[in-house]
């Protein structure tokens, strides 16, 4: 599979009946996004639902963004891997991910590990993974979904690269120095198709507390000198201007530009509706439109 470039879609479809979410997909396909990236946490199936919007769409790369390794044992995560590279050859991108120690524990009941080990022990024990049947004629890449240095290290050591979410272009710049020139590099990007800054924060506030209050996001917004404070009440003023692209579509090209000045391939943006509706801000990717 060539390299993923261009600009991308990253969204929850969980809410979504499934013909809607067809007719959203043919849209971004025709809006000229390269890819769609779609989550995995206590609601659909991504693979299941990449499967099918496959078979309704032509052209446009679909990818998990990103599975949880704790979801499924290396060999039925093999199977998948491989039955979804089969039937959507050339346009399936498996991101993969150690999740959170609450997801894992509290709600899945799995005993939380160490996050670089339990990744690279995972591989390990994918790739050898039995599995019987004719391998798809085009292997679809695997991406990690890595933050900090070591977990982006091994990305680039035992995947196709990096899928970082919930970054500011610092870190897209510090991950390519990570990973070197080789290995992909496809960063989340929030954006706010709205010009009134109060309005931004507040309905980016809660959507960002979702993530600001776990370990794994803090530690890694850390190194780009955030602090506790910055994660009270979702997010303090500056950190919802760094993870979050708004104003108008200029502004917010700008945004999607630096993370490709940084070194991205790719850059997934992820369209919040400013009303606070759920689900992809139809009127935001039609505007952002590459094509």
């Amino acid at each position: 599979m060539k390299r993923l470039s261009g600009i991308g879609v990253w969204t929850w479809l969980d809410g979504t009946p499934t013909d809607q979410a067809v007719e959203a997909v043919r849209q971004m396909e025709a809006w000229g996004y390269t890819a769609l990236w779609l989550p995995e946490a206590v609601g659909k199936d991504p693979f299941a639902l990449i499967s099918y919007l496959a078979g309704k769409t032509e052209r446009i790369t679909l990818c998990t963004g990103i599975a949880n390794i704790y979801a499924r044992d290396p060999m039925t995560l093999k199977a998948l891997h491989r039955t979804v590279a089969d039937v959507a050859p050339g346009r399936f991108v498996m991101a993969i991910g150690v999740s959170h120690g609450h997801l894992v524990g509290k709600v899945r009941g799995h005993e939380y590990e160490k996050p670089v080990p339990k990744m690279r022990r995972f591989l390990e024990e994918f790739e050898s993974a039995l599995y019987i049947a004719p391998e798809p004629a085009e292997p679809a890449p695997i991406l990690i979904g890595a933050l900090r240095d070591r977990m982006l290290a091994l990305s680039g050591e035992a995947t196709q690269g990096a899928h970082p979410y919930l970054v500011p272009p610092e870190h897209t710049a510090r991950a390519r120095g990570v990973l070197g020139a080789e290995p992909w590099l496809c960063p989340e990007q929030k954006v706010v198709l709205e010009e009134d800054v109060e309005k931004v924060r507040a309905v980016a506030r809660p959507y960002l507390k979702t993530y600001t209050r776990l370990p794994n996001y803090q530690n890694n917004l850390k190194q780009f000198g955030f602090e506790d404070a910055d994660f009270e009440d979702g997010a303090s003023d500056r950190l919802v201007d760094a993870l979050v692209g708004w104003g108008d579509v200029s502004s917010i090209r700008s945004r999607i530009d630096a993370h490709f000045a940084a070194g991205a391939d790719h850059v997934c943006i992820q369209p919040i509706d400013p009303a606070g509706v759920p689900g992809p801000d139809l009127r935001a990717l039609e505007a952002l439109a590459p094509a």
